[in-house]
Order: C-alpha cells, then sequence, then structure tokens
C-alpha cells in the first residue's frame, strides 16, 4: 500500500519501516556502530558513518518523517536549535536578511540576536498578524521567510497563508517552526511551506527522555542542511533515533488526547475569578481562533494564563500543584508547568519579553497524559491557596 494512500495513524507505525524486516525484528533495531563498510561509494556524504545521518536508524527515520507530513524528505539532528541553526546556516550567509514573526522561541531569539550579527546575518522581526507591513521589511538580500506554527509561549497563529503568497511572491524561502502543533495538528507542506522545523523532544519524542530535532521539507534543501549538519556534528545517535521512532508511534494518541485536555483546561481557566487571560487559540474569545480552526486539526497541548495576582500568585500556584512538574519543555506524557521568564525566555532582556508580551507572571502549563478532571481538580485546588 502506498504510504501516501495511508492515514496519518498508518503512517507513523508503517511508513520508513525497512522492507524486509531486518533479521524479521518488529522493532527498528539499533545500529550502534559508527562506521560501515566501503562499498565503492564515490562521494564523501555517502559513506556510511553516524555523523553523516545515514545509518539505518537515520534512514528509517528520515522517510517515516517525510511520510507523516506529507513531504519530499527529512533529516533528523542532536536537538531542535541544531535542526534550527543548520537550517538558517545552510539558507544564509555574511550580508544576507530574514524576515521572522515576533514572539520566537527563545533558543531561536538568542540565536539571531547573540550570533548571527558577528556571522554578519541580519533579519528583522514583524508581527506575523500584519502581512500589509511584511513588504517594508524587504531587502535585497533577503532570502527567506521564518514562522511558527503556534508562536512560544503566548499561542499567537500567525496568517501562515499570507506568508506562503509573500515568500512565492519574492522568491524567498518559505519556513516555519511545527513544535507546537505537531504533524498530527499541521502539515507545512501541504500549505506550501519549504521546510519545517521541529524540537524532537516535545511532541514527537514524547517522553521526555531525549533531546532531538528534525527538518522536513523539500528535498533539495534538505540534502543541502544535511551537508551542513555533517560539517556542525549536529547527528543523532542511533540509540537517541531508536527511542524518537518508537515515540513516534504513539503520536497520535498522545497529541489527540492533550488537544482535548488542553481546551478542557483553558475553558476552565477562562472562567475563574482569578485568572487574567488564558492564551489558547481553541478558545472561541482567542484572537486567532477562527485561523487557528481553519488550519490546524487541534491546538495542541500548551496553553499559558495570567492570574491577577501577578509574579506571587503565579509561584504560589506553581509551587502547590501536586500533579504538574515545575520544569520547561512540553510535549511528554507528565505535564509541565513553568513561567517562562525564568526558563525559555530568560535568556532574552526583560525589555524585549515586555516588547514581544511575555509578562513575568505568565504561567505556561504543558499539558500531558494525565486525566484531565485530575488536572482541572489540581488546578482548582492550587487556585484556592492564591
Amino acid at each position: 500500500m502506498d504510504d501516501s494512500k495511508m492515514r496519518i495513524d498508518t503512517r507513523l507505525i508503517h511508513a520508513g519501516e525497512p522492507t524486509p524486516r531486518i533479521e524479521g525484528a518488529v522493532s527498528m533495531p539499533i545500529f550502534q556502530s559508527s562506521t560501515y563498510e566501503y562499498r565503492g561509494e564515490s562521494d564523501y556524504h555517502a559513506l556510511r558513518y553516524i555523523r553523516l545521518n545515514n545509518t539505518p536508524n537515520h534512514v528509517a527515520l528520515h522517510r517515516k518523517l517525510a511520510a507523516v507530513e506529507a513531504a519530499e524528505d527529512a533529516l533528523v539532528t542532536a536537538s531542535g536549535m541544531a535542526a534550527v541553526s543548520a537550517t538558517l546556516l545552510t539558507l544564509l550567509g555574511s550580508g544576507d536578511h530574514l524576515i521572522l514573526q515576533d514572539c520566537l522561541y527563545g533558543g531561536t531569539h538568542d540565536l539571531l540576536t547573540t550570533e548571527f550579527p558577528r556571522l554578519g546575518i541580519e533579519y528583522t522581526l514583524v508581527d506575523g498578524n500584519a502581512p500589509a507591513s511584511w513588504p517594508a521589511a524587504l531587502r535585497s538580500t533577503t532570502r527567506a521567510v521564518y514562522f511558527e506554527s503556534i508562536s512560544n509561549p503566548l499561542n499567537r497563529v500567525a496568517d501562515l497563508k499570507a506568508g506562503i503568497r509573500f515568500a512565492r511572491a519574492h522568491g524567498l524561502s518559505a519556513i516555519i517552526d511545527n513544535t507546537f502543533t505537531s504533524p498530527i495538528n499541521f502539515r507545512p507542506a501541504t500549505l506550501g511551506f519549504d521546510l519545517s522545523i521541529h524540537s524532537g523532544t516535545k511532541y514527537l519524542n514524547g517522553h521526555s527522555d531525549i533531546v532531538a530535532g528534525a527538518v522536513i521539507g523539500r528535498r533539495e534543501l534538505i540534502s543541502r542542511i544535511n551537508r551542513t549538519m555533517a560539517h556542525l556534528g549536529g547527528s543523532l545517535d542511533p540509540h537517541a533515533c531508536f527511542l524518537l521512532h518508537r515515540g513516534l508511534k504513539t503520536l497520535a494518541l498522545r497529541v489527540r488526547h492533550q488537544n482535548e485536555s488542553a481546551l478542557r483546561i483553558a475553558r476552565f481557566l477562562a472562567a475563574h475569578p482569578k485568572i487574567a487571560a488564558v492564551n489558547y487559540p481553541g478558545l472561541e474569545t482567542h484572537p486567532d481562533y477562527a485561523r487557528a480552526r481553519e488550519l490546524f486539526d487541534g491546538c495542541g497541548g500548551v496553553l499559558s494564563f495570567e492570574l491577577k495576582g501577578g509574579v506571587a500568585a503565579a509561584d504560589t500556584l506553581i509551587r502547590t500543584m501536586r500533579l504538574p512538574i515545575s520544569a520547561p519543555s512540553l510535549g511528554g506524557v507528565e505535564s509541565l508547568i513553568t513561567r517562562p521568564a525564568t526558563t525559555s525566555h530568560s535568556g532574552m532582556s526583560a525589555a524585549a519579553r515586555a516588547r514581544a508580551g511575555i509578562a513575568d507572571g505568565l504561567v505556561r502549563l504543558a499539558v500531558g497524559l494525565e486525566a484531565p478532571e485530575d488536572l482541572v481538580d489540581d488546578l482548582g485546588a492550587a487556585l484556592a491557596q492564591v
């Protein structure tokens, strides 16, 4: 059966698997070998070697990820930031310019502000919801536009369709960080994005036990990024490949549960008298609700909110809750809670966070696989102590 004819649940299980199965193994074996026999390869990058991302574990993952997002090819990396940096350093060089939506993930923001200037790469942040303003950011040296499917941590949804039109009109590569939605809720290649980036640490793996990344998209671009990655050395080791491979097979079940749980929790918080604001695009009151409904099959398991008592109330809530663990990251089986100002976005200055709308008292809740009723009960009990 053609992979493209399978539903996504089936592709997660069967796409990319070796045929015939290796020694009959139902689960993909771990190829814990750094190097492989020379078989007459004429190109250095065709040699079988872990750093070149072409062991059997890598190849199976690449095929599966490409099939899941209905894209041409994929590449796994040692972290989400390895995926981001290798992609941007492939497409951009000294003197080039990048346009990005504002309110980015803190690690991406740090890359732009601390590493790009010394490399001579320039950038402009734009309002993802104001496409009429984007042409003013264009330069003759602009090479790409960069979006996030759902922004971190305010959960805004940029005008992604306008982003594709803008990129095509000006000959730019269109890149999106699809971590927050995952392939279950959004498949960027079907909308026209050239490249989709993931922190595989999050939903793709789903068990909080590895760090990984992925780039998915056009084959010609993936090949170029793979060569850059081989030079930078950010390859994923075979055991981590195995764990990511295993985690992917339950992705659909996990994300759909998290979609439903997060929406239920967001509605509970929105109605609570001690909550000042809730950011979740699945809520009818969210400014990007209509766009999220049009683009996505679900809005993911991450929501953020502010309490009327500010930082003190937020810290009391986090300290009092019994189920969520106070930790950064997201997409795992356990719920995690944090203040982004102290974790994911602590690398940004207070002024930069304020400009992005990230209040010091903002709380981010990454919903896991616990019963949503128990999480709501836990939130209610903690809010009573605030």
